[in-house]
């Protein structure tokens, strides 16, 4: 069921997210570590596959990864946006049901619960639509973007899903190769990342990660976004979906990593998510289940 540990040779790192092992190596007493599931892009809709996209089979998949989570007593369990989908034609409220169908599933899980909003979140609906349906453990109401702490470590939750003219998504609206994440939200950011004193881990659904090759599944302010994590010194690792096929790297010290989407192929074979281990010493070990990719940071060198 699950896909072991890549190993990876190479120099010894001595930086996680831009901050010092040295500094961290000794931790304090009562530090705790964190242990959370991820998924991201189920993308449900009750209607036909469309090319590797089993829109229907998303609330099984999604069924299986909850078991799991709850089985492995994981700190909380959030997912990384295209939550869901819509029919075809769209009609607005098949797509709220759809939404209600996939939000009780991810509600059977016993811990807390989070979301990230997606481009696919925006269609047939509005945000504020998408988010009265939606709960977040610990908020009144959900947000579209937003921080909470959870055992020795911060997490931080961003929304790209803005035109670049500042406009947010809503009813299909957008153009999804361009998304944005406007100033008042990095202002926000760059608040929240000064006041926490606790390493830190960024969620959004698009990636941060992207060049100009790639510059379709990034917002196009990306590498702003990128400098203020950077300059805070906080951040070990950001997690993302967005694009399907995955992918995993390093930008200037802080790891990307970008989940498979869980809609993508029939059976659950073709299920894809994650959990993640963060321990004393900020060492950071990913598990794949399913298609989903195992991986470790800092990437640490083997023999033999």
């Amino acid at each position: 069921m699950d896909i072991d540990r890549r190993k990876f040779i190479s120099a010894a790192v001595t930086i996680i997210g831009g901050i010092p092992l040295a500094s961290i190596i000794h931790a304090k007493d009562g530090f705790e570590p964190v242990c959370f599931g991820v998924f991201a892009d189920s993308h449900y809709a009750d209607r036909e596959a469309m090319s590797l996209r089993y829109y229907r089979e998303s609330l099984d998949k999604l069924s299986e990864c909850v078991d799991l989570m709850n089985e492995l007593n994981v700190d909380f369990l959030i997912e990384l946006g295209d939550f869901k989908d819509q029919g075809d034609p769209p009609d607005e409220r098949e797509t709220l049901r759809f939404l209600e169908t996939i939000e009780k599933e991810f509600c059977r899980f016993r811990g807390p619960r989070y979301h990230v909003l997606g481009n696919h979140d925006h269609d047939s609906v509005s945000k504020r639509q998408f988010l009265k349906a939606i709960s977040n453990t610990g908020f009144d109401r959900a947000l579209p973007y937003y921080s909470f702490d959870s055992a020795s470590f911060h997490f931080v939750v961003l929304d790209a899903n803005y035109r670049p003219d500042g406009v947010a998504y809503g009813r299909g609206n957008f153009d999804w190769t361009e998304a944005y994440i406007p100033g008042r939200q990095l202002r926000w950011l760059k608040k929240d990342l000064a006041k926490t004193v606790k390493p830190t881990v960024v969620f959004v659904h698009q990636r941060l990660d992207v060049n100009w090759e790639n510059r379709i599944y990034g917002p196009v302010n990306a590498a702003e976004v990128r400098k203020v994590l950077e300059d805070s010194g906080k951040v070990l690792i950001v997690f993302q979906g967005h694009e399907h096929a995955g992918a995993s790297g390093l930008v200037n010290n802080i790891p990307y990593y970008t989940l498979k989407g869980m809609i993508e192929g029939s059976g659950s074979e073709n299920n894809s998510y994650v959990t993640v281990s963060i321990d004393r010493n900020l060492r950071i070990s990913i598990k794949g289940y399913r298609r989903a990719e195992s991986d470790q940071f800092p990437r640490l060198s083997v023999s033999g």
